[in-house]
C-alpha cells in the first residue's frame, strides 16, 4: 500500500524561518563540513541496481538510496544506467564511479548546510549538461547527483539538531513556527508500467480528505483498500487480487 502527501507552504518567509530582510549569517561549523563521500550500487524494491551514497561529517555518517520510477518520461533528468548484459543493462556503476571520482573530491569540506551551493555546484558545475527543458544531469547521472544531495541534506539537518522536515522547510524559507500532516494518497489499483494488465491508467489514488486527522485518513484509506479487495475477489476471483509494483490491486 503506497501512502505519499502533499504540504501546501508560504514563499514569504526564508531561511530559519525569519523573512528575507531579517536573515543573519551562521557562523561556520568546522564539525558541519563534509569528510567523505561513498557511493555503492544496491538493490531498490523492484530488484533493480540503484545508488546509494554515504557521507561523513563531524556529526556522523549519513546516507541515501535514490528511487527509480518503471516510467520514466523525455522531459525527466538522465537516470545513468550502464547498458550492456549485466543486470539486463540496468547496473550503475557508471554512476557510482561518478560520485567516488568525480562529485566526492570536489565536495570535501564543503558545508553540509549549503544545500543550494553544493546542489548548483554538482548540477551546473561537475555535470553541466543540458537540454532543451533544462539541466538534464546526463554527464553524472540524475541518480549519481540525487543520491549525494539527499545525504547532504540529512547530514545538514543533523548538524542544525533538527528533524528532517524542520530542516527543509528552513532551507526552503518556508514558515517554522505551524506544521501541517500531509493528506495520505493511496495507490490502491495499479495498471500501466506497474502491472501487467490492460489499464492505461498507471495509478488510481484515493484521498481521504474529509478525515479530521491523519491517523483518521489512514484508518479510512486501509479500510476503503481492503474492501476494494473483497469486491474484487467476489466479482473476479481470487486471481484478480494480484498487486502492482506499488502495492495497488492489478
Amino acid at each position: 500500500l503506497f501512502v505519499a502527501g502533499l504540504v501546501a507552504l508560504r514563499p514569504d518567509i526564508s531561511f530559519l524561518g525569519k523573512k528575507k530582510e531579517e536573515q543573519t549569517v551562521l557562523p561556520v561549523d568546522e564539525k558541519a563540513k563534509i569528510t567523505s563521500i561513498l557511493g555503492r550500487e544496491v538493490m531498490d524494491s523492484r530488484g533493480n541496481p540503484t545508488v546509494e551514497v554515504e557521507l561523513t561529517t563531524g556529526y556522523g555518517t549519513f546516507s541515501a538510496i535514490v528511487p527509480s520510477g518503471a516510467s520514466t518520461g523525455i522531459y525527466e533528468a538522465l537516470e545513468l544506467r550502464d547498458g550492456g548484459s549485466r543486470f539486463k543493462g540496468k547496473g550503475v556503476l557508471k554512476a557510482v564511479k561518478n560520485v567516488n571520482d568525480i562529485i566526492a573530491p570536489a565536495l570535501i569540506g564543503m558545508d553540509v548546510t549549503k544545500q543550494r551551493l553544493i546542489d548548483e555546484k554538482m548540477v551546473q558545475v561537475l555535470d553541466g549538461a543540458q537540454n532543451d527543458w533544462g539541466w538534464s544531469k546526463s554527464n553524472l547521472g540524475a541518480n549519481a547527483i540525487l543520491a549525494v544531495s539527499m545525504a547532504v541534506c540529512r547530514a545538514g539537518a543533523a548538524s542544525m539538531q533538527m528533524p528532517l522536515y524542520e530542516y527543509i522547510a528552513n532551507i526552503s524559507g518556508r514558515p517554522t513556527d505551524k506544521y501541517m500532516m500531509p493528506v495520505p494518497a493511496f495507490n490502491v489499483i495499479n495498471g500501466g508500467s506497474h502491472a501487467g494488465n490492460r489499464l492505461a491508467c498507471q495509478e488510481f489514488m484515493i484521498l481521504p480528505v474529509g478525515a479530521s486527522t491523519f491517523k483518521e485518513a489512514l484508518i479510512i484509506g486501509c479500510e476503503v483498500y481492503h474492501t476494494l479487495k473483497g469486491v474484487i475477489k467476489k466479482k473476479y476471483g481470487q486471481d484478480a487480487c494480484n498487486v502492482g509494483d506499488e502495492g495497488g490491486f492489478a
